[in-house]
């Protein structure tokens, strides 16, 4: 019992190093707002680590002697989405909606694409701290050289037509969005219409596109707001209309679009998937989830995606609703890869701790790897998705670091192929501000989701993380150098989060 105490109470003391997502190196001087105002870049750490304050925070560490981290891919970004919305109202968001990877995968990355379909693998890495680093894993596939290259689409549209729904920005935003998306597939694609309030029913069987798109129109105009949310009825008529219009040689998907607000019938994500099961497992149908509204049942809308083999993105205005509708849907049609899951091998040798920031609900059992019966995540063309480790290395380390390996299953024959890329310790940057731009913004989101999921209580999973000024005026750098929007809209977002209460 004594050794299991002292073990402990080492683990809880070094746990601190272990997370330290910081910028120019131990040694730095100044404080972090300084640090960053002379580099632009990440504050330099603190003297000295602080432990952990919260027991449960403390049990998200690896266990000891772990070398093996495994995750199924995730390419959500509604997390990141509905934070903003949040902020952008003047309140501060629940923590339990907080998912650092979905901030992290908001964000456009560089990295080399593969040659043919399947994965392309990134791992690199910045030193933090003297013994400690922020290591990526970026993943990649191929995008579509041009549109008539994916095969044709039978979407199935599953709108929430309840009385919430009635608020501006929910049914009305969705109503707009998927008449300019249906101008813009392709004639030999298909589409399908079903609404739910108290009870579900189609109102648009699966209809080819062509010369019919009037009738679409027609469809999404007659959307109006009624009473309660059975989005277990929605969910269910939505597959039994997939099914129905099912094209061979088509991407079936069912698109929900809802504020996720259930009141009404089954509102357990569980057990409304059991119920379409069969058109799932046989037909490969899967979930694409947009969430809308102030109000939104995040932990909902993020199981049925998740469980549906899909994922889930958050829509808040025009610009927002354009993208998804008009540019992310029609990307997210295709599929490279199902059940694609990824297992980072860190080198006993020379890490000594290491901890994935973020896919908290997304972790495999190291065994289960290879085991292609076991859930992994969907991915289609064109996207990437980013890991971040925080390592302590140990001391004097040299040679391997990591290999990161991707597994994942063709969506046609379900033929299994692999991947892998890896890393040594010479080939780690000096420090944050020396790393790619584009690792620059990934830590600067996952940064920001640490302070937000700090809540009011205090607590940060990262320490010594640097204050919200500071990391507002390097998401503000990064966007000048970048030119890109979204890293600029990340830099509004982080002041207006530090507006509502620097830590």
């Amino acid at each position: 019992m004594e050794t299991t105490h002292r073990v402990r109470g080492l683990l809880a003391c070094t746990a601190t190093a272990l997370l330290l997502l910081t910028g120019c190196g131990a040694g730095g001087s100044g404080t972090s707002t300084d640090s960053a105002e002379r580099g632009g870049g990440f504050p330099a750490p603190a003297d000295g680590d602080s432990g952990y304050q919260d027991e449960d925070r403390d049990q998200r560490r690896e266990p000891a002697g772990d070398h093996l981290s495994t995750f199924a891919l995730d390419v959500d970004t509604a997390s990141y989405g509905y934070a903003r919305r949040a902020l952008a109202d003047g309140d501060r968001p629940d923590p339990s909606t907080i998912r650092p990877e979905e901030f992290v995968n908001s964000f456009r990355q560089d990295y080399e694409r593969p040659d043919g379909n399947g994965f392309s693998v990134t791992v690199d890495a910045a030193r933090t701290g003297e013994d400690r680093s922020l290591l990526r894993v970026g993943l990649a596939t191929r995008p579509q050289s041009r549109t008539g290259e994916r095969p044709p689409a039978a979407l199935t549209f599953v709108i929430d037509v309840s009385g919430s729904m009635a608020e501006p920005g929910r049914l009305d935003l969705a109503k707009d969005s998927l008449a300019t998306m249906t101008d813009r597939l392709r004639d030999d694609d298909s589409v399908a219409l079903v609404t739910f309030s108290g009870e579900a029913e189609t109102v648009l069987p699966m209809t080819r596109l062509g010369d019919r798109r009037g009738r679409v129109h027609d469809a999404i105009d007659s959307l109006e707001p009624t009473d309660s949310t059975n989005l277990g009825a929605g969910v269910e008529t939505g597959y039994a209309t997939a099914v129905e219009g099912l094209r061979e040689g088509a991407t079936n998907r069912v698109v929900l679009v809802s504020d996720a607000l259930a009141n009404t019938g089954d509102t357990d994500a569980d057990t409304i998937l059991e119920r379409v099961e069969g058109a799932r497992r046989d037909h490969g149908i899967t979930l694409f989830g947009v969430g809308v509204g102030s109000d939104y049942g995040d932990a909902l809308m993020e199981r049925l995606a998740d469980k549906g083999d899909g994922h889930t993105t958050y829509v808040s205005n025009d610009g927002d609703a354009e993208k998804v509708f008009c540019e992310e849907l029609p990307r997210h049609i295709d599929l490279t890869a199902r059940d694609a899951k990824a297992q980072v091998a860190f080198d006993p040798r020379t890490v000594e701790e290491y901890r994935l920031i973020g896919y908290d609900n997304r972790r495999v059992a190291d065994d289960d790897f290879r085991d292609d019966g076991v859930d992994g995540g969907e991915v289609g063309p064109g996207h990437t998705v980013t890991a971040l480790y925080a390592v302590r290395t140990r001391p004097g380390a040299e040679g391997h670091l990591a290999t990161a390996t991707v597994r994942w299953l063709d969506p046609a024959t379900r033929t299994p192929h692999e991947t892998s890329g890896q890393l040594e310790t010479d080939a780690v940057h000096e420090d944050l501000t020396s790393a790619p731009v584009r690792f620059q913004v990934a830590a600067t989101a996952a940064y920001f989701a640490d302070a937000l999921r700090g809540g009011d209580d205090g607590f940060a999973t990262l320490p010594d993380a640097p204050s919200l000024t500071a990391l507002g005026k390097t998401a503000r750098t990064l966007a000048e150098r970048t030119e890109d929007p979204e890293v600029g809209r990340l830099a509004d977002t982080i002041d207006m989060a530090r507006r509502d209460g620097d830590r």
